[in-house]
C-alpha cells in the first residue's frame, strides 16, 4: 500500500506547492488619481480624473512619452493645463465666430458667463473639468482600464453654451502596451447634437530631439487656413505642405495644420508616426475620427499669425514635442458645414450613441 500511496502523494504535493501564474495588468485608483499597469511591456499610464480625466503620464520602460511640464502633479493641481492627452468639448479647435450653428440654426454663446472667450472661441470649456466620476477601474488576465463619465447636461452654464443635454463616458484602456482612449458620447436631447470633440494629444520621444525626429501622416488632404488658423474650405494634396509626408525631418516645419481624407487600414484605422535614434510612436485613429491636427511649434522659427504670443520675459518653451490630435471634425466643422464648405459633420441623433476610438503604441523602447 505504501510503495502505492507515497509516489501519488508526493506528486500532489509538487502540485499544490505550484505558485499562480502572475496577474500582468492591475488598476489601482488612490484620490484622484487612478494608475494602469502592464508588468509584461512595464507600461504604466496615469489619469487624473479631477481636471479633465486627462491622461498625464504613460510611462514604457521608464520613459514617459506624453509633453508634463510640470515638476509634479501638486503643481499641475495649482495650474492645470492642457498637456498629456487632454479631452476638449463640446468642440475641438477653433470656431470662426462666438457661435456654432446646429441644424440650421444658430447659437450664440453668452460671453458674459466667462467660460468661453475669445473672437475665435477654442477648445470648449471641459479641458480641466472636475466633473468627471469614475465608473469602474478595473484589470483582468487581458488588460487594465478605467471608465470615467462626465454628465454634460446636470450644468446650467454649460448648457447655456451648448445647449445639448449629453453624457460623454471615456475608456483609457491598458493592453499589450498599447493604450487605447475609447471615448463614448450619448444624446439625451430632442435633437441630433453636432459632434466636434477632440484630444490635442502631446507626445515626445527620449532618445533625441525634436529635431532629429521624422514623421510619418497617414492622410491624403490638407486644408488651406487663414492668418486666423481657420479653414478657407479649400484643400490641396498633403504632398503640397509635406512633399514626403511617409518620413519628413520635423525640423524643417512649423505645424498648425488641419489634415483629412485620412489613409486606413482593412480595419479602419489611420496611423501617424514620430520616430527618433530607436523609438518610435505610433498613433492610429478610428474611423469616427475623420480629422487630424498636427502642432509642432518649430523653435528656429517666428511663431506664425494666429499663434499665441509668447509671454514677455518668459523663459523659452520646450519644443520637443509634437501634438498628433484626433478630432470628429476639422476645425470649424458646424459652421463650415453651415456655409457648404464641409461635408463631414458628424451628429448623434436623439437618444442614440456615438463612439470614437484611438490607440498610442510606442516601440522600440
Amino acid at each position: 500500500m505504501k510503495s502505492h500511496f507515497l509516489p501519488l502523494v508526493a506528486c500532489m504535493s509538487i502540485v499544490l506547492a505550484a505558485p499562480a501564474a502572475a496577474q500582468p495588468y492591475s488598476a489601482r485608483q488612490t484620490g484622484d488619481i487612478v494608475r494602469l499597469e502592464d508588468t509584461k511591456s512595464q507600461t504604466v499610464v496615469s489619469v487624473i480624473t479631477s481636471a479633465g480625466n486627462m491622461v498625464y503620464e504613460m510611462k514604457f520602460k521608464g520613459q514617459d512619452v506624453l509633453r508634463f511640464p510640470y515638476g509634479s502633479i501638486d503643481d499641475f493641481r495649482a495650474k492645470p493645463g492642457g498637456v498629456g492627452i487632454p479631452f476638449m468639448g463640446p468642440w475641438m479647435n477653433r470656431l470662426d465666430q462666438q457661435a456654432f450653428y446646429a441644424n440650421g440654426k444658430k447659437y450664440n454663446f453668452d460671453m458674459e458667463l466667462g467660460n468661453v472667450r475669445g473672437a475665435i472661441p477654442l477648445h470648449g470649456f471641459l479641458t480641466t473639468s472636475p466633473g468627471w466620476k469614475v465608473v469602474e477601474a478595473k484589470a483582468d488576465g487581458k488588460s487594465a482600464w478605467v471608465t470615467s463619465r462626465l454628465e454634460f447636461y446636470r450644468y446650467p452654464m454649460w448648457m447655456k453654451q451648448w445647449p445639448f443635454a449629453h453624457v460623454v463616458e471615456i475608456t483609457q484602456r491598458l493592453q499589450e502596451g498599447v493604450l487605447e482612449v475609447r471615448t463614448r458620447i450619448e444624446n439625451m436631447s430632442a435633437e441630433p447634437m453636432p459632434v466636434m470633440i477632440g484630444f490635442h494629444s502631446a507626445f515626445k520621444l527620449t532618445d533625441s530631439t525634436r529635431n532629429d525626429w521624422t514623421i510619418s501622416v497617414g492622410a491624403n488632404t490638407h486644408w488651406i487656413l487663414t492668418a486666423d488658423l481657420l479653414p478657407t474650405g479649400e484643400t490641396e494634396p498633403i504632398e503640397k505642405r509635406i512633399p514626403n509626408h511617409l518620413s519628413a525631418a520635423l525640423k524643417d516645419f512649423d505645424f498648425d495644420d488641419v489634415f483629412s481624407d485620412m489613409v486606413r487600414d482593412a480595419a479602419g484605422w489611420a496611423t501617424m508616426t514620430i520616430k527618433g535614434k530607436s523609438q518610435a510612436l505610433d498613433v492610429l485613429i478610428g474611423p469616427n475620427y475623420p480629422a487630424m491636427v498636427i502642432f509642432s511649434p518649430n523653435p528656429n522659427t517666428p511663431p506664425r499669425a494666429g499663434a499665441q504670443a509668447p509671454v514677455p520675459g518668459a523663459p523659452a518653451p520646450d519644443r520637443n514635442y509634437i501634438c498628433f490630435e484626433a478630432m470628429a471634425g476639422i476645425t470649424d466643422a458646424p459652421n463650415l458645414a453651415e456655409k457648404g464648405l464641409y461635408k463631414e459633420l458628424q451628429s448623434v441623433p436623439p437618444g442614440k450613441t456615438w463612439e470614437a476610438s484611438f490607440r498610442v503604441r510606442p516601440r522600440g523602447f
